[in-house]
């Protein structure tokens, strides 16, 4: 009888790959309370093979509960386990307690915060090695800036929204409709700058019935809002006589960044306006616009905080007045990004292969690539491009 023969087994060949983890911490005391993520959001990015680690209570701003996220696959855990991420979304400035627990070599998505108070925090990201990347300097494949735009557009409808809630409260407001009805005049708009805040404003104010008026330097910027507002909406140059005129009989004001210096209220125009005017400003830089004016800021309190009847006041963040619709919105940004990350296998990768995600970080691996962060930090700048090129 012949001897047996001894015959390969074949096993199963797998590979195993450790899943990234995304932090989501809570926005700490009276900052910015905007959310980056909805649990349908994170649900997505769960589907997609992401682990999703969010603190307990953080989604409380936007009125969703632990349970709505820990129903689409989120681990709801303590803060110190989402700033140990792989991946941390947080959008306010960081705190040097809680830049000191983020994992050394991991990617911060956040807004950029480059002022004096956020020096050390910076040091602290260069010298963990923290991958940061400022969402709003982020831009796609067209050279638009997807999280940018997203927050001035929601800025601009927020602002008139809120504008014609105030101007209809008949205790603290003038207790009229910003869109009149027959036989009584409208409210008059005026909106300083032609960008994507100006355009929404513009667009939301004339849905509603008002006369708006929109002004700009840039003859091209203001044209092509024009032709997008179609008929009903007057436009004009920044000229000191019409400029002027426009704030005696304005209900409403509106600045954004496009505006420049050109488009700044201070204090011998802010006499020209109407008592009960109501400003908003949506500049990068609040209060800017209208440096004369008493500022509510509306991440920190109510539009109705106002007591004192009509009288002039300046409304900045008008978006974080309506955070849930933020969360709703930079969800959907947020999952495309984060796909382009997983597909490119790493950030490092990511980097190289995507202009957009390179034009937004401002630290990398311990070197700031970033030159408004370096002049902060009096170092110099490294370019990305150079530094990706030979790692």
């Amino acid at each position: 009888m012949d001897a047996p023969i001894p015959l390969e087994e074949v096993l199963k060949a797998t590979t195993v790959t450790r899943q990234a983890v995304i932090g989501l911490p809570a926005s700490r005391g009276m900052l910015d309370h905007r959310f980056p993520l909805t649990p349908e959001g994170a649900g997505m990015l769960v589907a997609r093979g992401f682990r999703v680690k969010m603190e307990r209570g953080a989604a409380e701003h936007i009125h969703y509960g632990d349970n709505a996220y820990a129903r689409c696959g989120v681990e709801i855990t303590e803060r110190a386990a989402t700033l140990a991420a792989d991946i941390i979304v947080y959008l306010p400035a960081l705190d040097t307690a809680d830049a000191r627990m983020i994992k050394r070599g991991s990617l911060l998505l956040t807004f950029m915060h480059a002022d004096e108070g956020d020096a050390e925090v910076l040091r602290i990201l260069l010298r963990r090695h923290v991958i940061a990347l400022a969402l709003e300097l982020l831009t796609d494949d067209a050279g638009r800036f997807p999280f940018a735009d997203i927050l001035k557009e929601i800025d601009g409808r927020a602002a008139i929204a809120i504008a014609s809630s105030l101007l209809a409260d008949a205790v603290h407001g003038k207790g009229i409709l910003l869109g009149g009805v027959a036989g009584v005049v409208p409210c008059e708009v005026m909106v300083v700058g032609a960008d994507m805040a100006a355009i929404s404003a513009a667009q939301t104010a004339k849905g509603l019935g008002a006369i708006v008026n929109i002004f700009d330097n840039n003859i091209y910027r203001l044209r092509e809002a024009l032709r997008l507002l179609g008929p009903g909406v007057t436009g004009s140059a920044l000229h000191p006589r019409v400029f002027e005129s426009a704030l005696r009989s304005a209900d409403i004001v509106v600045s954004t960044d496009a505006a420049g210096r050109a488009g700044i209220v201070d204090a011998s125009l802010t006499g020209v306006m109407k008592r009960g005017v109501i400003c908003f400003d949506l500049t990068s830089t609040p209060g800017s616009a209208f440096p004369s004016l008493q500022i509510i800021d509306l991440d920190l309190a109510s539009p109705s905080d106002n007591t004192s009847g009509p009288t002039r006041l300046c409304y900045v963040n008008a978006g974080n007045a309506v955070p849930r619709t933020v969360a709703m919105a930079l969800s959907n940004t947020f999952v495309t990004m984060l796909d382009d990350i997983l597909v490119c296998d790493g950030v490092a990768n990511a980097l190289k292969i995507n202009a957009g995600l390179r034009s937004a970080a401002f630290t990398f691996l311990g070197k700031c690539v970033n030159r408004r962060v370096a002049r902060l930090l009096g170092i110099r700048a490294v370019d990305i491009n150079l530094f990706l090129q030979f790692s």
